[in-house]
């Protein structure tokens, strides 16, 4: 009698949470549901008007981050200017105290981003299978869990039976060989591959992100990488857990203690893809030939090095890539054979789901410490949540970005979506730590550069797009 067949890590969690199979769809289990203000509304209004209740409120977790304001966070939702905003806030308040959802509310220090928040709390845990309504789920995959965005319909169906339908999607694996060189980040090594693979390259599939250089990063690296799994058209991206996984979860509230946390090692041990298992796609690539990336266009696959030029058109591959890139540039007001290093900037943005984390804070800091943000400047820095202000505030991070000149906030989406108080305005360029640079995306007529924490400093200094290295 011969074994089972190997498997991929995304192959384990997918038939451990299989319930059902039904034409070509499979009901899936959900361990972790995270809610937001955004697009939950609706979910519980349809739970409402059924008389259902929530099949487990203690597996889900809400939190108030895409509307919330990014200074007087203390007056709660009454301090919100916008109506809507306000309406939706309020909704998740009442919803999520009617149905016994824990949330953190605006001003708890616990609270912020959900894709900062669910891993800080222990929420987030390898093997999970994990939904929000949000497209950046997929940060999560950075513990070895299956973790993709839902639609609002979606939500309720979680809500209601702690399952959702899906199709199973392609394995595929990234492998990344070699070291990164010293100052190039995760967020460079994502925008790497998204030039490389495209934002439809990895439709349909899931991704393993794998290799020396992957192991190497730490758990926070790893999320802004898995964050941008998604803009490759990924449904979810994964690595598998490890010691740097079960160090990070040691100790957080809701990670298992004791005799639970040999059991939870021992199975999470288990998840990693078996050898000799198959992979529907696979992409390879030495870490040495990542450099610092910055987005020129209006998709996150449109990006050049730092020391690089914006693309002349005959030299792309195509009528469709040589339309895209007209659009995008006449959009971003660039032109084809510039270098991409001296763009004159109006505004640095540093947080999102992507990059606002203690590590991202540190290194904004390093690179600032002792100077200033350019006159023509205005920089925030949004941290991640209020444990990641908190704690950057006893390290004495924000007195350093204080004197640096940059707007210290509040925990937030803040500019990374502009569904807040935090916009440009048209025509205004902004370096932006976060995932999206789409056509107003932060502000309508407001021009995004994709870059990371690092890249974002030095140019707030510069007052232009800039690498840390060209500061002295």
């Amino acid at each position: 009698m011969t074994g089972s067949p190997p498997r991929t890590l995304y192959d384990k969690i997918w038939d451990a949470h299989a319930v059902a199979e039904d034409d070509g769809e499979t009901l899936l289990y959900i361990d972790l549901h995270l809610l937001h203000e955004v697009t939950s509304p609706q979910a519980f209004a349809g739970l409402a008007a059924t008389g259902r209740a929530v099949r487990r409120p203690e597996l889900a977790l809400a939190l108030s981050d895409h509307n919330v304001p990014t200074t007087g966070q203390a007056l709660g939702p009454a301090g919100v200017d916008d109506p809507d905003a306000r309406a939706q806030l309020e909704a998740l308040v009442g919803n999520t105290r009617r149905f016994g959802i824990e949330n953190f509310p605006m001003g708890d220090p616990r609270g912020g981003i959900v894709h900062v928040v669910g891993p800080e709390q222990g929420r987030s845990q390898p093997g999970m299978t994990i939904v929000c309504g949000d497209s950046h789920t997929s940060t999560h995959g950075a513990f070895g869990a299956l973790a993709f965005g839902i639609g609002t319909s979606e939500v309720e169906h979680v809500l209601a039976t702690q399952t959702i339908r899906q199709r199973k999607s392609r394995n595929m694996r990234i492998q990344v060989d070699g070291q990164l060189a010293p100052y190039v980040h995760a967020k460079d090594l994502a925008l790497h591959l998204l030039g490389a693979v495209g934002v439809d390259g990895a439709t349909g599939h899931v991704i393993e992100y794998a290799g020396a250089a992957i192991r190497a990063l730490s758990m926070e690296a790893r999320m802004t990488l898995c964050n941008l799994s998604i803009e490759m058209g990924a449904r979810a991206g994964l690595i598998a857990p490890d010691e740097t996984t079960f160090a990070y979860l040691d100790g957080r509230p809701a990670a298992p203690v004791d005799e639970a946390r040999q059991v939870a090692l021992d199975r999470w041990r288990g998840l990693p893809t078996d050898p000799g298992a198959v992979f529907d796609r696979q992409f390879r690539i030495n870490a040495k030939d990542v450099v610092p990336m910055v987005s020129w266009g209006t998709n996150p696959s449109q990006v050049v090095a730092i020391d690089g030029w914006i693309p002349l058109l005959d030299d792309l591959p195509g009528a469709e890539a040589r339309a895209a890139a007209e659009r995008a540039l006449d959009y971003m007001g660039l032109a084809p054979g510039a270098p991409i290093a001296g763009t004159r900037l109006d505004r640095v943005f540093i947080g999102s789901c992507t990059n606002s984390r203690i590590e991202d804070l540190r290194v904004v800091a390093d690179i600032v410490r002792g100077r200033r943000v350019a006159s023509d400047i205005r920089a925030i820095v949004v941290p991640g949540s209020g444990l990641v202000k908190r704690q950057a505030e006893a390290e004495g991070i924000d007195a350093v970005l204080r004197a640096a000149g940059f707007d210290w906030r509040e925990p937030g989406c803040s500019m990374c979506v502009g569904m807040n108080a935090d916009r440009l305005q048209p025509g205004e360029r902004c370096a932006a730590t976060s995932n999206r640079n789409f056509e107003n995306r932060q502000g309508r007529g407001g021009r995004t550069h994709l870059m990371s924490p690092a890249l974002a400093a030095a140019s707030a200094l510069a007052g232009c797009i800039a690498y840390p290295a060209t500061l002295d």
